[in-house]
């Protein structure tokens, strides 16, 4: 027989613990930020993003051979807009200096000045060296102000990735995984030097296979997909530069104060590099202002952020961050993410296209 009273309060009780239950797990889901769509753009793949102290965005696109029209584009009401003008968009390798030939990163610097990098390497193949250009832009007029050509490398061995600017000492920072190197950029006097080159902290580990969705990304050749230091992150102090290669999982960094004195030997400034920390596979990185530095997580889908007090905290975590790239900080509190979805290309399938269209861009409150 039934103890109607006891069956009654074990009732009751789970009762409650549902309620409790259901109660912490909307509390967690109100707790976390919401991924919100910004922009599609069809089949024109984002990588660059730079977003301004107006919050203007600017996106790149490289020179794919199947879908380009533009290299560097302001999103205005969710359309793409030629930036800074159709001229600079036309795609001419005879006017390789005064064109943008394959744009790959953005920055826009503290005095709301929008820095283009251009390593002119069209749709994967070798460099234009007289195309391999930094272009400084003017937001307030929309006008080319400045061009630096990167004359003393050896630009035909050059891959230009990423660039960071301190507009304060006049200095460029700029990653170049072809040669597992730190460009540093005097944009006073437009001399520029190699760092780093082929260190344990700029070279990518050869026996590390990037893996997401339990698949290896190889070529079709069945080469593993290999990158030395690729993303760069500047703090807003100027103090430090974070970097890393992509294919490892570490993350560097060193202060500025060595990067930028030409009279330190590689293996003093080797001595310098700092080792933060374990933080997993990340492509894209960037600093906000009280300290956290932003990381892109393409085989978790999601963006992390390390800390001042070296914690490594998830931010986000969604399905749509497919090879999230590329970030942006507006000062309406979002971070902005360009998802690329490089490892389902054409290059890393066989042949076959795996892109779940359209591309698209988000954003996700700020911590």
């Amino acid at each position: 027989m039934i103890n109607r009273f006891k069956f009654t309060e074990m009732n009751e009780i789970l009762g409650i613990i549902f309620a409790m239950v259901v109660s912490i797990t909307i509390a967690r889901s109100q707790q976390l930020p919401k991924l919100e769509t910004v922009a599609a753009f069809g089949k024109y793949q984002p990588i660059g993003l730079g977003v301004s102290q107006t919050n203007r965005i600017f996106v790149t696109f490289p020179k794919n051979p199947d879908n380009y029209d533009y290299g560097l584009a302001e999103i205005v009401k969710g359309e793409r807009r030629p930036y800074p003008n159709a001229e600079w968009n036309q795609w001419d390798s005879l006017k390789a200096q005064s064109r943008f030939i394959n744009v790959q990163a953005l920055f826009v610097d503290q005095t709301n000045t929008l820095w283009v990098l251009d390593p002119a390497s069209p749709a994967g193949q070798k460099a234009i060296p007289e195309g391999i250009k930094l272009v400084k832009i003017n937001l307030a007029t929309n006008k080319v102000k400045k061009i630096y050509r990167f004359e003393d490398l050896p630009r035909e061995r050059t891959g230009l990735n990423d660039v960071q600017v301190d507009s304060k000492q006049q200095i460029a920072y700029l990653s170049d995984p072809g040669r597992a190197a730190i460009v540093v950029l005097d944009l006073k006097t437009g001399k520029s030097r190699s760092v780093l080159e082929n260190d344990k902290s700029t070279k990518a580990d050869p026996n590390f296979v990037l893996t997401i969705d339990g698949k290896e990304v190889r070529d079709t050749k069945g080469n593993p997909f290999r990158s030395n230091v690729n993303g760069i992150a500047l703090t807003h102090d100027y103090k430090y530069l974070y970097f890393r290669p992509i294919t490892q999982t570490k993350l560097f960094r060193i202060a500025t104060t060595y990067l930028s004195n030409p009279t330190l030997s590689s293996t003093e400034l080797a001595s310098h590099v700092e080792i933060m920390g374990e933080t997993g596979v990340s492509h894209g990185m960037l600093a906000d202002k009280v300290g956290n530095i932003y990381l892109t997580d393409s085989p978790d889908k999601a963006i992390r952020y390390f800390t001042p007090d070296r914690q490594l905290n998830v931010l986000i975590q969604d399905n749509r961050l497919l090879w999230p790239d590329s970030f942006g900080i507006g000062t309406d509190g979002y971070l902005y993410v360009t998802a690329a979805q490089l490892h389902r290309g054409k290059r890393y399938n066989n042949g076959e296209d795996k892109v779940d269209y359209p591309f698209r861009l988000y954003r996700v409150k700020l911590p």
